[in-house]
């Protein structure tokens, strides 16, 4: 049945059409808003399959052609690996949506979203989530939505919803938030340093505007909405759980006070051998049956304990940060390095200085970007002692690589006081929790160890929640098994001013404002605490760049002297790269910026550059090269690229009778510029250099 929907936000109207287009999924939606059309996708298998987590694939597509673009690649068309921003999307739209499925739905699950028209003011990422929400929702799928999101800026002290991109470069805020009905569930983006409070009002101001988004959708599931498809419950073995949980009450309590993350890990193996040589083989089918339950019994056990007992996994209090080093300079050949370590967190990070022509050169639906800030997150099997195939960066580690880039460019200094470009590049050597927010801490280390004057250090700090019925433990700085056994992943950058940065993912039914401001009053205190210690380490960025750094000179030439730097087909400009060891950049303004290896090679390459283009001066003397010889005069080379003519009756002070009397081509004579004329025209002296020389 078709059907058209539409609901206004932020002064846009946002339409949602299906019935149309794909109509052999599970659903399908268009999406509109402005110019921007977008297609999302559900199909799920029909029979489930028991493979212990919910098998949900989203992808998302930018095509060239919506932004009326045809691809740059070789081929001309889109390749296979997805860009850096349609993975972003992707996670964007899984995080609020993954914990909403029906507990035990295992039918495998993908959500597709295509960008069919792209308009520059409306972006269609925040569109792909409503859709995915509403196509699951009017679908047979089990999924407990709706889910609605929104964009918030801010500008002159007012919120602004889903700003477009002029906006956005006004914007002191780029905020994405997801929500239900009652309670936020996804919170993801960058802020300029705005305080705990402006920030939680932006986002529950988001919550409150996305209502009839959510709204929308319930009403187009009443209408079109198919019937949701019977899902089982896992039933649990009642007596097996309890012959389990009496096999390992005795081991359980060791494990949940062992604080070394290892040792834990390996009685908690040992007590899952235990528990199967205490039981009948008879009262259970497979190994897998006894080993949920046990896992089960180990989430209870170690959330009773944190609520109840007020205790956590290291004896730390809820509010206490991890013992925490830091190293910078550890690394001899790096431009900037840091290694940071907290608990048994530990990221070693550094940082390259490069030239304009290092910026990373970015294609999309909105045009090229370039990129002069950088920043890549490696997560290495061996860190949390495993082994697997080494492959590309995982969707996990673009994703934070954005979150710490995000944090900490806002304190970066702007291109025309610092023009480098900055690669930074986190290694994470060891995990146990938060080695993102430990590439924030390194990442800023790092840079003012290359002397990079940024405004402000930057740390990060994650949060962490238990709720049971009423009972609410905030936690800062959590373990891995706290994240995994909890109920939020709450992440926050900043400074001691205020939030650069935050992404905060739930597994419960959402969190409400006094949740909220509370971990984010908390994450404060973490952030500062850990300033403080970095402090320790370097206390501001280190007055220069690294010796091993490219020098960077400017020098300002005339533009109309830019071909003589350039030379035909870029001749000239490769030789002078060569022969200096340098980079060279030069703008239609006639700015030049070098970078050089040492100071020496810049020095010099500035000297032959001045020489090249070099404008004459009246009352001047120059020593140049007679190039042509004619009756009347000489032409003399007195700049490379800048010839004046020596009239006959300039070369002495007695009569001349021929010019090749005093001057042949491939002399080389000392003139005096006396006169340049409205075309260019350059009248040269010879008489009069050699009366000054007299004098």
């Amino acid at each position: 049945m078709y059907n058209v929907m539409e609901a206004e936000i932020g002064g846009r109207t946002i339409t949602f059409e299906t019935g149309k287009l794909a109509r052999q999924t599970s659903g399908s939606v268009v999406v509109c808003s402005g110019d921007t059309k977008i297609l999302v996708t559900v199909v799920a298998e029909k029979k489930s399959k028991d493979m212990g987590f919910l098998p949900l694939t989203i992808e998302y597509q930018e095509r060239m052609y919506a932004a009326g673009r045809i691809p740059g690649s070789y081929f001309r068309r889109e390749i296979g690996r997805p860009s850096e921003k349609e993975v972003l999307t992707c996670r964007l739209i899984d995080r609020p949506l993954r914990p909403l499925f029906a507990d035990g739905y295992m039918s495998e699950t993908q959500l597709i979203t295509t960008v069919f028209s792209a308009d520059q003011d409306v972006n269609p990422d925040i569109l792909a989530l409503n859709g995915a929400s509403a196509a699951l929702m009017i679908s047979d799928i089990p999924f407990a939505g709706p889910v609605a999101g929104a964009r918030v800026g801010y500008i002159d002290g007012q919120y602004v919803l889903n700003p477009n991109q002029s906006q956005l470069e006004q914007s002191a805020m780029n905020l994405v938030v997801a929500g239900t009905q009652s309670a936020v569930v996804m919170v993801e983006g960058k802020t300029g340093e705005l305080s705990e409070d402006v920030v939680l009002e932006a986002i529950f101001f988001a919550h409150e505007n996305i209502q009839p988004l959510i709204q929308l959708q319930l009403d187009m599931q009443q209408q079109v909405g198919k019937a949701k498809r019977e899902v089982v419950a896992p039933q649990v073995n009642e007596s097996l759980r309890a012959a389990v949980e009496a096999a390992a009450a005795a081991g359980m309590a060791e494990v949940v006070t062992t604080a070394d993350k290892m040792a834990r890990g390996d009685r908690y193996d040992q007590l899952k051998q235990e528990v199967i040589e205490a039981l009948d083989s008879e009262i259970y089918e497979e190994e897998k049956e006894v080993f949920e339950l046990l896992s089960g019994y180990k989430k209870r056990v170690m959330r009773e304990r944190i609520v109840s007992q007020g205790e956590r996994l290291d004896g730390r209090s809820f509010e206490e940060v991890r013992p925490i080093s830091c190293e910078v300079g550890i690394l001899p050949r790096a431009h900037g390095s840091a290694l940071f370590t907290r608990g048994e967190t530990q990221a070693m990070v550094i940082s390259t200085l490069g030239s304009e022509r290092d910026e990373q050169h970015l294609e999309g639906l909105g045009g090229d970007v370039y990129r002069r800030f950088m920043l890549h997150y490696n997560f290495p099997p061996f860190c949390v002692g495993e082994v697997r195939f080494l492959r590309g960066p995982s969707r996990r580690d673009i994703g934070h690589g954005t979150l710490a880039r995000r944090g900490v460019e806002a304190v970066l200094p702007e291109g025309e006081a610092f023009p480098y470009t900055m690669r930074v590049v986190s290694e994470v050597l060891e995990s146990n929790g938060s080695s993102s927010m430990a590439t924030v801490c390194g990442a800023s280390l790092a840079l003012m160890d290359a002397g990079v004057p940024v405004q402000s250090p930057v740390s990060g700090v994650a949060m962490g929640l238990i709720k049971e019925g009423e009972k609410v433990v905030v936690l800062t700085d959590i373990l891995g098994d706290e994240d995994h056994l909890g109920d939020m992943d709450f992440k926050v950058v900043g400074t001691a001013n205020g939030i650069t940065g935050l992404q905060m993912d739930i597994k419960i039914d959402g969190v409400d404002r006094e949740i909220m401001g509370k971990a984010l009053t908390q994450a404060k205190d973490g952030r500062i605490h850990i300033l403080g210690k970095m402090k320790e380490a370097i206390e501001a960025p280190r007055d220069g760049v690294s010796e091993h750094a490219p020098k960077y000179v400017t020098i300002q030439i005339h533009p109309d002297k830019i071909r003589d730097i350039i030379g035909p087909g870029g001749k000239i400009i490769r030789e002078l790269t060569a022969e200096y060891d340098s980079k060279i950049d030069v703008e239609d303004s006639g700015m030049i910026k070098i970078f050089s290896s040492n100071n020496d090679s810049a020095k010099a390459l500035v000297q032959r550059i001045e020489a090249m283009t070099a404008v004459p001066e009246v009352g001047t003397i120059y020593e140049g090269e007679v190039r042509t010889i004619k009756d009347f005069g000489a032409f003399v080379q007195i700049l490379p690229g800048t010839d004046g003519m020596v009239h006959i009756s300039e070369l002495k002070h007695s009569r001349v009778e021929k010019v090749t009397d005093v001057l042949k081509e491939g002399d080389m004579v000392k003139v005096k510029v006396i006169e340049i004329d409205n075309r260019g025209r350059i009248r040269l002296s010879r008489k009069a250099a050699l009366a000054e020389g007299e004098e």
